[in-house]
């Protein structure tokens, strides 16, 4: 999408601290981070949200998953526990329409949130 912030980011049209990219992912750090560790993990293929997910799109979201546990094993949060989450829509906090999920790690986390 052209004028998509996460599509810029991706496509090196937009500076920002790469973590992790492959052919199909890309890790960079927030820059409004909420936690010690706060990295934001897209798709480079434009998905608005998760409503826009299907079964074709499994082998995609396991492969974030897998990228997310690395960069959570190399902040060293595995042992403590960390969040990873997205948010689906306005009322969710949702900001950027396209599919990211936030690695948060490095403090204490409430429940519930929001």
């Amino acid at each position: 999408m052209q004028d998509c912030l996460f599509c810029k980011i991706a496509n090196g049209e937009i500076p920002s601290k790469i973590l992790y990219q492959d052919a199909e992912v890309v890790a960079f750090a927030d820059i409004n981070p909420q936690a010690p560790h706060h990295v934001l993990l897209i798709p480079r293929r434009h998905l608005a949200s998760m409503k826009e997910v299907t079964e074709q799109d499994g082998a995609l979201l396991a492969h974030l998953f897998v990228v997310a546990n690395k960069l959570a094993q190399d902040f060293g949060l595995s042992e403590r526990g960390f969040r990873f989450v997205t948010n689906v829509g306005p009322d969710a906090g949702q900001s950027v329409f396209h599919l990211h999920f936030h690695l948060l790690g490095g403090r204490p986390f409430g429940w519930p949130p929001g």
